[in-house]
């Protein structure tokens, strides 16, 4: 009996003890996992940091782009306005825009053209007078202009901009009446014209002008011959 009551009570004791070394092990196991849950919360915490980094980042960039981006449209804007501005205003308030022709201080070299004229006034041959277009001071010239007293029509404009016969008499008799505007071309009727020495039946005002236009003008000049060619020397 007695050694049996032993051998019961160290079994018992050596179970007491495996229960306990579970419990503490348990016991630490169960401290263990808040800390590990919480490196994994950590770890999340830092990953979701790092994409609103990543966010934010994009976003200035897209930011600092579209920012570029307006800020060259507009300089563009500026520059565009500046130049349209600059075509607009006169350099000789003397002399402002006739028909949207402007004088300028400088000469235009989008279009450089040359167009002649030749008229006849009750039988005689009439002169384009010299300087029509531009100002006495040389302080500016329209895009139509003439420098000499040949018929050679000087048109120095813009690029893309369309000029008539028209436009370079409204210069001549709005702002250059004292060269000599001859009071028949404010009339419609009297005249006989030429294109390329073909007739011209329309408003000679609506004429055209192309590089190397040749207009002939006859204003009660029966039996005149039209220009059918003329000597540019190299204009």
């Amino acid at each position: 009996m007695p050694d049996t009551t032993v051998t019961s009570d160290a079994l018992n004791d050596r179970n007491t003890r495996l229960k306990r070394t579970h419990e503490r092990e348990m016991e630490s196991m169960s401290k263990q996992r808040p800390r590990q849950l919480t490196r994994q919360e950590h770890r999340r915490e830092e990953e979701r940091r790092r994409e609103d980094e990543r966010r934010r980042a994009a976003r200035a960039r897209r930011v600092t782009i579209i920012s570029i981006i307006a800020v060259g449209v507009l300089a563009v804007a500026v520059l565009v306005y500046f130049v349209i501005a600059q075509g607009q205003t006169p350099a000789n308030a003397a002399y402002p825009p006739i028909d949207n022709v402007s004088c300028q201080s400088t000469e235009q070299g989008g279009t450089h053209i040359h167009a002649h004229v030749t008229m006849y006034v009750n039988g005689t041959k009439t002169a384009l007078p010299a300087n029509i277009g531009i100002a006495p001071d040389s302080s500016c010239l329209y895009w139509l202009h003439t420098h000499d007293d040949t018929g050679v029509i000087h048109i120095e404009a813009p690029e893309g901009v369309s000029v008539t016969f028209g436009n370079f008499l409204h210069i001549w008799e709005q702002r250059f009446q004292q060269l000599g505007y001859p009071s028949q071309l404010s009339g419609a009727t009297g005249w006989q014209v030429y294109v390329n020495g073909k007739p011209f039946s329309g408003d000679f005002r609506t004429i055209p002008l192309h590089s190397h236009t040749l207009i002939t003008l006859a204003y009660n000049s029966p039996g005149v011959q039209p220009d059918t060619n003329y000597n540019w020397n190299g204009l």
